[in-house]
């Protein structure tokens, strides 16, 4: 299976550089943008999908039954551990979360682009989440709310924020030279804080499962584009004629 494997991706291989061989030192980043296109254009036609799909009696009875699932297990307890969590995605979390990253990646690469990066990530998340709550207009969920909420509920600015900020995190982590434990460990505690603050705007009462989910779309299609963009940027600085 595994010799019938390598076959398939060398004859694969062969039939892009002959169709490719005018542009063959370029193959390697036009299939890479391709691929990152295609996701973006998917992450993009799903989130659409999700949009019109969200005034449908099969949504809204899947958003109320993971809600009630979620409110069956609130106690002081869980309510306490949840709201702790759900604070890693307000204003002041990212503060401190970005100020110990930023250092912490400037003490690893010595360089401030990482950081750049990061804030550009952040600013686009935001202002797309602002712009599409606005325009989308969801009324957040009639449930009690176990923290104080102000803007509207389509999608979830704190699933969209974890997303695009931690995941990124998670994508510089991912190419630091660091030992491979570690690099696994803080990519594990990352990728547990984008899911338990997604899971904790449900428990708390504030965002339907469905926000949570568009969020998390929202967020991934921006760390995908950004981390395509930046590193095109990269290549066509290195090799000019790509």
């Amino acid at each position: 299976m595994r010799k019938q494997l390598f076959s398939v991706l060398r004859k694969i291989k062969e039939i892009l550089s002959n169709k490719f061989r005018q542009y063959d030192h370029k193959l390697p980043y036009i299939i890479t943008t391709l691929i990152t296109a295609i996701i973006v254009i998917g992450g993009i036609k799903l989130f659409i999908e999700l949009t019109e799909f969200l005034k449908s009696d099969v949504l809204a009875n899947y958003d109320t039954a993971v809600t009630n699932f979620f409110i069956d297990f609130r106690s002081p307890a869980i309510t306490t551990v949840f709201t702790f969590i759900t604070n890693f995605g307000d204003t002041l979390g990212y503060v401190i979360m970005f100020s110990l990253s930023a250092i912490f990646f400037y003490w690893i690469l010595k360089s401030w682009k990482y950081v750049a990066q990061s804030v550009l990530v952040m600013i686009l998340a935001l202002g797309s989440n602002l712009l599409l709550k606005k325009t989308i207009d969801r009324a957040r969920p009639v449930s009690e709310h176990l923290v104080k909420v102000e803007t509207l509920s389509f999608p979830s600015g704190h699933a969209t924020m974890a997303m695009a900020f931690y995941g990124f995190i998670i994508y510089l982590i991912f190419n630091l030279p660091i030992n491979k434990f570690i690099k696994f460990f803080l990519i594990t505690i990352f990728a547990f804080l984008i899911l338990g603050i997604g899971l904790s705007r449900i428990y708390l009462g504030v965002h339907y499962p469905s926000d949570v989910f568009g969020g998390f779309i929202a967020g991934f299609i921006w760390v995908v584009f950004c981390v395509m963009i930046f590193n095109l940027i990269k290549i066509f600085r290195r090799d000019p004629e790509t």
